[in-house]
């Protein structure tokens, strides 16, 4: 709790974004990971890999480009930063640990922004990873993760909020001239200890991906976690070189 308290209090951030939730989530998040830290493993080591096997035989590295960077935990930031010019991480929110990563490698720097299409402008993408020297951009699962907080807001919500906000992301990661890897999960499946699903959840909002490159379960909270009888795994795609469903 106290290492908790002290990244709400320390971290910087932009006020537009604590404002929002972003900072409370990532601190939820990162306690989350530490706790989990077993059951993640597989998921993270899959996407490291995928990251990998989607930059191998680029034939210009300048710059690559980590939307959702994170934790930085399924990010093989050591891999980028020694065969790319330059590496920068985007997210709204840069928890300590993953500052303290970033300072080992004099090529990556930290961006910081919103990337909820539409919110910085109307293809924050495209201004983001969207320049000449961009070879390599991954969507390190962030996808699902983008309509959650704007779900949440007190107020009318759209109903298709959702679906905009993820078709939004898809379209600006199609639009861009870098070959585009995207991770993300696709669906949530809650089981009890018989292995009977007892809930399932369409984490994209039923926008389509297509056929991935792999494929692999997130062990996201296993028994015990999110509840005593209960474990949610979700579903993850990976696509290699993204052009669109």
């Amino acid at each position: 709790m106290l290492v908790e308290v002290l990244h709400l209090l320390t971290t910087p951030i932009p006020w537009a974004h604590r404002r929002r939730g972003y900072l409370r989530e990532s601190v939820l998040l990162l306690s989350r990971s530490r706790r989990c830290r077993a059951a993640w493993a597989g998921h993270l080591a899959e996407s490291r890999a995928a990251v990998i096997a989607a930059c191998a035989g680029l034939e210009r590295r300048r710059v690559a480009v980590v939307l959702g960077s994170g934790l930085l935990q399924d990010v093989p930031l050591a891999h980028l930063a020694a065969r790319f010019d330059a590496v920068r991480l985007v997210d709204a929110v840069h928890l300590w640990p993953a500052r303290r990563q970033a300072r080992a490698y004099p090529n990556v720097t930290l961006v910081t922004a919103d990337l909820i299409p539409g919110r910085d402008g109307a293809d924050s993408l495209a201004a983001l990873c969207g320049s000449s020297d961009v070879d390599f951009v991954v969507s390190a699962n962030v996808l699902s993760q983008l309509p959650i907080l704007p779900l949440d807001r007190p107020g009318f919500v759209p109903p298709d909020l959702g679906a905009r906000i993820v078709a939004g992301h898809l379209d600006g990661l199609a639009r861009l001239a870098a070959r585009v890897c995207l991770l993300t999960d696709v669906e949530q499946v809650e089981q009890d200890r018989d292995g009977r699903v007892t809930d399932r959840i369409d984490l994209l909002h039923g926008i389509g991906l297509g056929t991935p490159d792999r494929t692999w379960i997130w062990d996201l909270a296993p028994f015990g976690e999110a509840a005593r009888h209960l474990r949610q795994q979700h579903r993850v795609q990976a696509f290699l070189d993204w052009r669109g469903p």
